[in-house]
């Protein structure tokens, strides 16, 4: 559903149910119960009994115990484009929310996250985030979010199969592939010393447009620009986009490198690599919980650097960041990121301190790679960071040198990080998903008229729709 119908739907909603069934309707929440504590409601909270459940009501026990001025009221609801904007209409927000960096600019522009600058300046935060990062969440001046987690893209290999192909050096280290093209060679070794396929690659559910977004950056693509009137334009109807996709094409009719399915949303990407059905697959540094479920050990997974392209050595850099509904009061503002900075925090508190032990026992004890150092929110300053890469270290449960290629790739930036698209990046993914479907399911696709459909159709279907 496009933004503009679903920002429609949103304002009938408000406007035709009465407005004594909503609590926010402009006006400022009340904010606190009978025993005078500051009450927040918490989105994305699990609905079901089990170990998720059981680690957020620790977690809200403790602080709730730290904290005895706040209470914590669970709610279930979890970011979803198609429900976000009635929700939000009509003040049914949570007092905190999680949302993806793909979101920021329409959330921040339609005004429904609360300023936070105040608040986090008096908290001490200057200084302390990823300027990077923060910049993202920043307009005017004002920051209107609280990053909690990003990624950037690297290439994730299977050590067994790297190996087999001669691929793997002595001490556990893998060869890098220079660019994209090496890459390539790398899957053709694979398939020939192992029969399975080199590379997966993602179709559907927009994971292929996602995945396609930095290969494409790396050939010279610009994807959109918006102009002096502030209306966007797709701007990738090119030969850099052409060659682009023809990578893509190449991969399945030149190469012979991916598996027969060609429509593989995100889930069966995992699995596929997982299994031990792909030697390669384009991922960020949270992968191995993806893995681990598909029975992926520890010392069968590694991870280095995204390979640079023709014209750029880029990767996308993504995310997640919490956003405090906008009429919370001040007490909420301030609950709400004392409750986010319980586990996201660039102090080095006993309550941080004993989430991050816990959260790394927890990726222990379900067998989870231990190693991998993500991107992080907070600058190269923070005791916390510190402290999270000492307790990575003393807790690596695999040959470190899997994963040491990526760490060093993430700690110092050899490659440019770009943010995913600014707006309608979502409908952008899906727009990329049909071009890629085609051009690995029909040997005669032509890649020039499909990218010249592709931007007419994002044109037309989202940016042309943008209200705000």
């Amino acid at each position: 559903m496009k933004k503009s119908l679903v920002k429609i739907i949103a304002l009938l909603v408000a406007v035709t149910v009465s407005v004594g069934l909503f609590t926010g309707c402009g006006k400022k929440n009340s904010d606190k119960n009978e025993q005078g504590q500051t009450v927040i409601s918490v989105g994305g909270w699990p609905s079901k009994e089990g170990a998720t459940m059981d680690a957020f009501t620790e977690r809200k026990n403790l602080f709730e115990t730290n904290n005895p001025d706040i209470q914590i009221t669970p709610d279930t609801w979890a970011f979803d484009l198609k429900s976000f904007y009635a929700k939000a209409a009509g003040g049914q927000l949570p007092t905190v929310y999680n949302v993806h960096f793909t979101e920021i600019a329409s959330i921040i522009d339609s005004g429904y996250s609360a300023d936070l600058t105040d608040s986090l300046k008096k908290r001490g935060y200057d200084g302390m985030f990823n300027q990077q990062i923060l910049n993202m969440l920043t307009k005017d001046g004002k920051v209107y979010g609280f990053p909690t987690a990003a990624y950037v893209l690297g290439l994730t290999f299977n050590v067994e199969m790297f190996e087999a192909a001669g691929l793997l050096e002595a001490d556990g280290t893998p060869k890098q592939p220079k660019d994209l093209y090496e890459m390539v060679d790398f899957a053709v070794k694979i398939k020939k010393a192992t029969g399975k396929p080199g590379l997966v690659f993602p179709t559907a559910g927009n994971n292929g447009g996602w995945i396609f977004n930095p290969v494409a950056w790396s050939f010279g693509v610009d994807f959109m620009e918006q102009d002096a009137d502030g209306k966007w334009k797709a701007t990738f109807n090119t030969p850099e986009a052409v060659e682009a996709l023809q990578f893509i094409k190449d991969l399945k009719w030149k190469y012979d490198i991916l598996p027969s399915n060609t429509l593989i949303n995100g889930e069966e990407m995992y699995k596929t690599f997982a299994t031990g059905n792909a030697g390669m697959v384009i991922a960020a540094g949270d992968m191995p919980g993806r893995m681990v479920k598909y029975g992926m050990t520890p010392d069968q997974l590694g991870i280095m650097a995204f390979p640079a392209g023709p014209k750029r050595h880029v990767t996308l850099m993504g995310g997640t960041f919490t956003a405090i509904e906008p009429n919370a009061t001040k007490d909420q503002i301030e609950a709400s990121i004392r409750w986010t900075e319980s586990s996201n925090n660039f102090k080095l508190t006993s309550e941080y301190k004993t989430n991050q032990e816990k959260s790394i026992q927890n990726q222990l004890s379900n067998n989870q790679l231990v190693g991998i150092k993500n991107m992080s929110v907070w600058s190269k300053d923070s005791e916390a960071l510190k402290f999270q890469h000492q307790l990575i270290d003393e807790n690596a449960n695999s040959n470190p040198n899997h994963v040491r290629l990526y760490n060093e790739f993430v700690a110092n930036c050899p490659a440019e990080l770009q943010a995913e698209e600014p707006v309608c990046a979502q409908g952008l993914y899906s727009t990329l998903d049909g071009c890629i479907q085609e051009v690995l399911a029909n040997k005669e696709a032509d890649c020039a008229e499909l990218i010249a459909k592709a931007a007419s159709d994002f044109q037309s279907n989202y940016l042309d729709n943008l209200t705000y």
